[in-house]
This record gives C-alpha cells, sequence and structure tokens, in this order.
C-alpha cells in the first residue's frame, strides 16, 4: 500500500502505520510514510479507542487550539452516550424505571434519530437495546466453541429478548423515557461514527479546513484531497483471520470521487476476527435482534458509504447482523452505497481461507456509481 492509501478492515482490528510507528489499536490501516509540511497530524484517545486526524493546516489556524476545541467536543460526546461512564446521560438513563423522562443534549438527540431511521428501514436489524441478548449469549469480544455446544436455553433468549425493544424508547422534545423496565441504550456502534462527523464539524465550520482525513475505531470521513493533492483512498481488506500488519492483503479500494468539494463518510463492520465454525455452519459473534441468536451465513465484512459516518457505522453494522443475501437485498432495497466481501465461489466456511483468492467482491448499484466518479 502506497503512502496515499488508508485501509479499513473489521470493526474489531486496526492496525496503523504513521511516520514509522506501527500500533494495534482497532480497525483502520493506516500508511502514510510522511507528511508534508503543510499536513499536520493529530492524535488522541476517545471512546476506549484513538482518534487520527491528517489534515491541511490553514496559515491563521494554530494547530493547539484545534486539538483543544476536538478534544471538548469529544468530551462533550462521551459525557453525553459512554456507557462506560457511569454520569453520563446515557448510564442515568439506563438505570431509570419505566416511564421516568430525561432531559438529552442534542448529540445524544441526534444519535438517537439516526439509530431510528436504520432501526425502521433495517426492519430491527439495528438496535440500540440489543446488548441484554449480547450478554445471555456471553459474546463479548471473543467466541468460542463451548458457548455454542451448550447455548442458552430458549427461556434465556426469550427473557432476554423481551428487554430488546427500541418501540419502547420513546421521545418527546428535549427528553426520552422508556415505557417498560429493564430497557437500556447502548450507542457503541453509531457513536464512534458520530464523533468522526463531529470532529469534521469542527475542522471544516471552525477553522475552514477542507483537506482532511478523520478516523475514530475504523470510522472514517474525508475531504478534498490528501498531503499529495490527490483525493483519498480507502483500502478494504480481505477478512483473513488472524491476519496482521505485515500479513494483510487489500482486496479492493474505494477513492473519494474527484470533486474536491465532495466529502466521503465510511464504515466497515466485519465479524470474520470474532466467529466460529460448528457443525458445518459458520456462526458470528453478531446477534440478530430479530432471532435473539448468532448470525449464520453473514457477510465476513460489510463496508458502507453514506451521507454522514453515522449513517454509515449503524448501517454497517445492520447489514453485518442479516444473512449476506438478505442483507444485499436490503441494501439495494434502501439504495445504499455498500461493498460486501464474501466467500468466492466454491470456497467453503470450513476452508483455511488464507489467500486472498478465497474472496469476491459484491456491490449494490450506488456503490459502484460512486467508484466510477474518478479522476479522467
Amino acid at each position: 500500500m502506497n503512502n496515499t492509501e488508508y485501509s479499513l478492515s473489521s470493526k474489531k482490528t486496526m492496525n496503523l502505520a504513521l511516520f514509522g510507528i506501527i500500533g494495534l489499536i482497532g480497525t483502520l490501516s493506516i500508511s502514510a510514510c510522511q507528511q508534508t509540511p503543510d499536513y499536520n497530524y493529530l492524535s488522541g484517545e476517545t471512546m476506549g479507542t484513538s482518534y487520527h486526524i491528517s489534515y491541511q493546516l490553514p496559515d491563521d489556524a494554530d494547530e493547539a487550539d484545534i486539538q483543544a476545541a476536538i478534544d471538548k467536543r469529544l468530551q462533550q460526546i462521551n459525557d453525553s452516550m459512554s456507557t462506560y461512564q457511569s454520569d453520563s446521560t446515557i448510564s442515568k438513563f439506563n438505570q431509570l424505571g419505566r416511564d421516568i423522562p430525561i432531559i438529552i443534549d442534542a448529540d445524544f438527540s441526534r444519535v438517537l434519530n439516526v439509530s431510528r431511521v436504520v432501526y425502521e428501514q433495517s426492519g430491527g436489524a439495528f438496535d440500540p437495546t440489543v446488548m441484554p441478548l449480547v450478554d445471555t449469549w456471553g459474546f463479548g469480544s471473543t467466541m468460542t466453541v463451548e458457548r455454542l455446544q451448550s447455548p442458552p436455553t430458549a427461556l434465556e433468549i426469550a427473557q432476554a429478548k423481551a428487554l430488546v425493544d427500541f418501540e419502547s424508547i420513546i421521545k418527546e422534545d428535549k427528553s426520552i423515557y422508556k415505557s417498560k423496565d429493564g430497557v437500556g441504550l447502548d450507542f457503541s456502534a453509531v457513536a464512534k461514527g458520530y464523533g468522526v462527523d463531529v470532529i469534521a464539524d469542527v475542522l471544516r465550520d471552525d477553522y475552514q479546513i477542507r483537506n482532511y482525513m478523520v478516523e475514530i475505531g475504523g470510522e472514517i470521513a474525508t475531504s478534498g484531497v490528501n498531503n499529495q493533492q490527490q483525493p483519498w483512498q480507502i483500502a478494504i481488506d480481505a477478512p483473513i483471520e488472524g491476519s496482521t500488519v505485515s500479513e494483510r492483503q487489500t482486496i479492493s479500494a474505494i477513492r473519494q470521487p474527484i470533486n474536491t468539494t465532495t466529502q466521503m463518510h465510511l464504515a466497515t463492520s466485519g465479524n470474520y476476527r470474532n466467529s466460529i465454525v460448528f457443525d458445518g455452519k459458520h456462526y458470528s459473534h453478531t446477534i440478530d435482534p430479530t432471532t435473539g441468536e448468532p448470525i449464520v451465513g453473514g457477510a465476513p465484512s460489510v463496508t458502507v458509504a453514506a451521507d454522514s459516518v453515522a449513517l454509515a457505522d449503524a448501517w454497517a453494522t445492520a447489514l453485518t447482523a442479516m444473512p449476506y443475501k438478505k442483507a444485499l437485498k436490503v441494501a439495494n432495497e434502501q439504495n445504499l452505497a455498500a461493498l460486501f466481501v464474501i466467500l468466492a465461489d466454491g470456497i467453503k466456511p470450513s476452508d483455511s481461507l488464507d489467500s486472498i483468492d478465497d474472496w469476491q467482491i459484491v456491490q449494490t448499484s450506488a456503490m459502484k456509481n460512486l467508484r466510477a466518479d474518478k479522476q479522467p
């Protein structure tokens, strides 16, 4: 991969190489050997992961001021929606009983609105109240054969599923409440994407920066051109289990449209680093909220481009929470720009899957159109 290409892999593993420093931090593989003098690089910690920004610094702007403004906005988002902060708005809401309202801020409201749109359009495949089912199955960062050998009982699944109820989250003006005890929200599948949007807003609106790349945990926004004055290019990794920085293989790439006023918002969700083959079936750690069970036959990797990174983030999650054929059908019906990486014809889930030849790309018409808008 050259020094103008950035790479998206799964939501669970990201390899970053910038200025010769390599670190395992999340989902996005970024390679940039050198920055030109008029492009700056910022990084920091947020939402349990890191953010990374490359941008062209205006002559009258101060880098320290920009980073301070970014960190302030990200802290506001964490104070609103971090389930790791006991005093955040979302944590307080989750501890409330039914019919007790709580005031929410504008960030919370926007993320709730995005979640509601994708929930409805995906037929419930995206549901920020799904955590009781995840906990019941014991799926955190790993998945084990033992869990599938001794899965939760039908009663346990039904009890957890009863608490997966986004319809019980009621929004009224600047407050929300729940109509059912025990229901809670978790915006982890959309908040990082929203954080990218917020950083991009700070760069563009507060400092008039037009050339930038922003990434949080594998969700990414680009605008304008990179340090070589070329449109940003995002490389998609083949979903090879156990792949590392040195072993990863790029299977495709998405180039930002040549019109430099155009922004690009991307998110990739993948199951391949947390999945297992059991009794001849390939199970994902992702739970389908509509069935209460792990996904079987889902696409190992899905990349979505949308009008915002929050929207792309939520849709990428939704499409990996469906069997592949259903996900492709929904993506086409919703006119989503989506790129799926699936097993090549004739390849079985039980095969070794250690070569790029084991995979193939399937994309919607909207994604084809996006990728067709290239430099003449």
